[in-house]
């Protein structure tokens, strides 16, 4: 028989191995349980002008209770219409949104949310949404793209209702008085220079590329409809946030501290937008969070009455079936900004 050899304490050392081993599949079983209760959150996400989220994805040893006491599960989208659609289906808990597309998700869809934060917005000292055309071209005013093709991002975005209330404003029907194009942000300048569409709209950084290219002009923006202008709001599904609070609260908390380090650290946040945009930094760095960006407030609080204007003339415009009161949209402490 073979002999079992003693430890200096007595104790035999095929014991001793067996109950380590066993100590660590307790443990891993433990951490693996652990790992698997963490609640997990699936977010969209788009470009561009959501800093926050870059940081969060790019950065995420900046905050601490991300990956430790809640997971998130990030998803890319062309746009915020389609996240509607994700957040009806139950594909998505919190995404980013327009205000037309919340309040078309919410009339249409039926989509109960909150709005929870502010990723971006224009006011009167930054950047401006733009539609431009070529310079030459016979289109000097809005009232000339009657007949024309204009360029929007995605059928349904916030950019095309706001497009909507400039052409009303100058006497057009956007359903009826001109064809609407869908190029993407990335494409406009392409399908601007090509020829496909006689205005098209530009973001940055897109924006910025096509001046300094030259042989286009802004023919309107966004700033000859209202001067506080919200683009792109976060929104969590009202379900989710009632059941389970505490975790929208840690996520809301950490875009307050991501927007607020995206602000403070404006050289690692154009290496966070290069990473994840895939521009060289040369490039971002004339505009990114300068006067020539989207404004951004720094507790990322979001504007209610702005919406709630936009709400209204979207309204107006028929975009939206019924008006709609942003207050139906707002749970206060479950808001940016929180600490």
């Amino acid at each position: 028989m073979a002999k079992t050899s003693l430890s200096e304490g007595g104790t035999p050392k095929t014991r001793r191995g067996g109950f380590l081993l066993f100590s660590m599949v307790l443990a891993g079983l433990s951490f693996a349980a652990h790992a698997k209760d963490i609640p997990t959150l699936h977010v969209g996400w788009t470009i561009p002008a959501e800093e926050a989220k870059y940081w969060m994805m790019r950065r995420p040893d900046a905050f601490p209770d991300l990956g430790k006491t809640y997971k998130i599960e990030w998803t890319h989208f062309q746009g915020t219409a389609p996240m509607v659609e994700a957040m009806l289906a139950g594909a998505l808990d919190c995404s980013s949104q327009a205000p037309l597309s919340l309040g078309q998700g919410a009339v249409n869809g039926g989509l109960k949310a909150y709005i929870v934060a502010q990723h971006a917005g224009e006011s009167a000292k930054s950047f401006s949404v733009y539609w431009g055309v070529l310079d030459g071209s016979p289109i000097k005013t809005v009232e000339d793209l009657k007949g024309k093709t204009i360029g929007v991002n995605v059928y349904g975005s916030g950019v095309a209702g706001q497009l909507a209330a400039i052409l009303h404003k100058h006497g057009l029907d956007m359903s009826k008085d001109v064809k609407l194009v869908e190029t993407g942000f990335p494409g406009s300048e392409a399908a601007l220079r090509s020829g496909r569409v006689d205005a098209a709209v530009f973001v940055q950084p897109f924006a910025g590329r096509a001046q300094a290219k030259g042989g286009i002009h802004s023919l309107f923006s966004m700033q000859d409809l209202m001067p506080n202008t919200v683009q792109i709001v976060e929104v969590c599904r009202k379900d989710i946030a009632d059941k389970s609070p505490a975790l929208i609260k840690r996520y809301v908390r950490d875009l307050t501290r991501a927007m607020k380090m995206a602000l403070a650290h404006r050289d690692e946040t154009l290496k966070v937008d290069a990473e994840i945009t895939h521009a060289p930094v040369a490039a971002l760095q004339d505009y990114l969070l300068t006067d020539k960006d989207f404004a951004r407030d720094p507790g990322a609080h979001p504007d209610f009455a702005a919406i709630q204007t936009m709400f209204d003339e979207y309204a107006k415009l028929g975009l939206l079936k019924h008006p709609l009161k942003v207050s139906d949209f707002r749970r206060n402490d479950l808001t940016a900004p929180l600490q």
